[in-house]
């Protein structure tokens, strides 16, 4: 986090990490092609919010479905669009 800057490219899915580089301007994009903005990460950390309280409550879902080739598309297409609309293609 201390070596990253303004205009970089994240990909993470942590979505704490994802947070805290969107403060800083950073573009964060998730393995499964998903661009994180300002909107989009308050309400993923209010869902991983939601969910870690029910996990405290004993209640445990099935966990992330399988990566597939539709998500490593997906991603490969959003950043491929990312990377352009940075470089002002």
């Amino acid at each position: 986090m201390n070596r990253i800057h303004a205009t970089n490219v994240l990909v993470t899915q942590d979505i704490g990490l994802a947070s805290l580089a969107l403060a800083k301007g950073v573009h964060v994009i998730s393995p499964r092609g998903k661009v994180y903005n300002e909107e989009s990460i308050q309400i993923a950390l209010d869902f991983r919010y939601l969910s870690a309280k029910e996990r405290r409550q004993g209640r445990y879902g099935k966990g992330p479905k399988p990566f597939t080739s539709k998500d490593r598309n997906n991603f490969f297409q959003t950043l491929s669009g990312m990377l352009s609309e940075i470089a002002g293609d």
